[in-house]
């Protein structure tokens, strides 16, 4: 520590002690407060003894209005009774509203007017004297519809209770096993016997299934049972009926592919250049020549001649018109009168008439019945596809095995299911998806391969 006071310096204020530091300079502005720091001397000592004694007085005025010093024992201590109020600030400000409520406070001093229609009831005075008319009906014992309904359904079961339903879950292990959805449901047991009004508002009565979701969309069964004639060992006959009926659908079958193969078929044979320079030259000469023969029926054509307007009709011609139609009016008149008449006469042939007609109508009606029947089995336009039927499936005569063992299964189980699904209306015809490549194959000869092939 010595060494270094010792320590000269090349110049007096490099050397340590008060001299230098007092005579050191004080960098940047004394004029703020930043510059307050830096300066240190007696006047900025005795600058910042100020500053704190007046920041403390102010201190002591917001918190305890006023010098501690100056305030009476009463005001900074108080005797603890029991009965003061605690947690309280001591000379605590009155509670000034929030400047957004001041903000929304109107300026004008005037009160608003009264707004009538806030204190009045839609239909106040009908309403009032209903009330008072029922009351006096109700000394009487006469009491509104809903009145009476809720006073006989009371005294029919009584206030609705509604009771929990019995603890039957895991932790019940003498529980036994029901069925959820017969009619002995233990589930069902809190809600026998009460009001099915109640039951509905409290949403506890199941919904009634609507009679539309109740119709199935086919009265054809699921699974159709085939014939005798499909049986591995069937009677001849039955056997000969099956194959007729899937000859049948091979007939029509082919006869629709013909038909299409027909109207499809070129026939006519491709013409020559002859006759498309004939056709597309037609027309052009006979152009020509119509044009000149309009041209010479104009020159020859009379003008139009004037209409002669028909002059006034005299009284003689009015007066044998108006005879005319009198003479048939009379003719129409007896017409009828003889036909009235005659109809005397046709009775029998009215009344077979009727009968016919009769026996139209009940057959129209039945035909009606039979083809609303038909169209009912039959399966319905679902998609854009029509539903077309497999056929039956059938063995010929020499496929018929001997036993069971020998039996060979024919068609297929999955498509059989899906085809009566079509034909119940349940799924809409479909068809295979079609594979379509979206881009052109290339083929590409690879240098290896290339040196090898050649």
């Amino acid at each position: 520590m010595a060494a270094a006071e010792s320590f000269l310096a090349f110049n007096p204020a490099a050397r340590p002690g008060p001299a230098a530091t007092s005579r050191r300079r004080a960098r940047g502005p004394r004029n703020r407060k930043k510059g307050w720091k830096r300066w240190s001397g007696p006047e900025a000592q005795l600058g910042r003894e100020i500053g704190d004694f007046l920041e403390d007085v102010g201190l002591q005025e917001r918190a305890a209005g006023g010098l501690i010093s100056e305030q009476p024992d009463e005001g900074l201590f108080f005797l603890d009774t029991g009965n003061a109020r605690k947690g309280h600030r001591l000379n605590k400000p009155p509670e000034k509203p929030l400047h957004v409520d001041l903000v929304l406070q109107p300026l004008s001093k005037v009160p608003p007017p009264k707004n009538i229609c806030a204190h009045q009831t839609p239909n106040g005075r009908k309403e009032k004297r209903r009330q008072e008319f029922w009351e006096k009906k109700a000394e009487k014992g006469i009491f509104p519809r809903g009145e009476r309904r809720l006073r006989a359904r009371l005294s029919r079961g009584g206030a609705p209770t509604p009771q929990k339903p019995p603890e039957l879950g895991r932790s019940d292990p003498q529980r036994g096993f029901y069925d959820i959805w017969g009619e002995h449901n233990p589930l069902d047991a809190p809600l026998a016997g009460q009001d099915p009004w109640y039951l509905q508002q409290t949403k506890k009565m199941r919904v009634q299934r609507p009679a539309r979701l109740q119709v199935k969309p086919s009265p054809l069964p699921p699974v159709e049972v085939i014939g005798q004639g499909g049986s591995y060992n069937p009677p001849f006959q039955e056997h000969q009926d099956l194959l007729l009926r899937a000859l049948e659908v091979e007939t029509r079958r082919t006869r629709e592919e013909e038909k299409v193969e027909r109207r499809l078929k070129v026939t006519e044979e491709p013409p020559s250049e002859e006759a498309v320079l004939r056709e597309q030259l037609q027309g052009l000469l006979e152009e020509e020549e119509e044009e000149e023969e309009e041209e010479e029926q104009e020159e020859n054509r009379d003008p139009p001649r004037k209409r002669e307007q028909p002059g006034r009709k005299t009284e003689k011609q009015r007066r044998k018109e108006k005879e005319q139609r009198e003479k048939a009016a009379g003719r129409a008149r007896s017409r009828l009168a003889s036909q009235r008449l005659q109809g005397l006469f046709r009775l029998r042939s009215l009344r077979r008439a009727l009968l016919q007609r009769d026996s139209e109508l009940r057959r129209r009606r039945l035909l009606r019945e039979r083809r609303r029947l038909q169209q009912e089995t039959a399966p319905r336009r679902l998609g854009r596809l029509r539903y077309e039927d497999p056929g039956p499936e059938v063995q010929l005569s020499e496929e018929l095995p001997e036993s069971l063992r020998s039996l060979r299964p024919e068609g297929n189980v999955l498509r059989d299911r899906f085809k009566s699904l079509q034909r119940r209306n349940m799924i809409e015809p479909r068809e295979r998806a079609k594979f379509k490549r979206r881009y052109r194959v290339k083929y590409v000869e690879k240098r290896a391969f290339r040196e090898v092939t050649v």
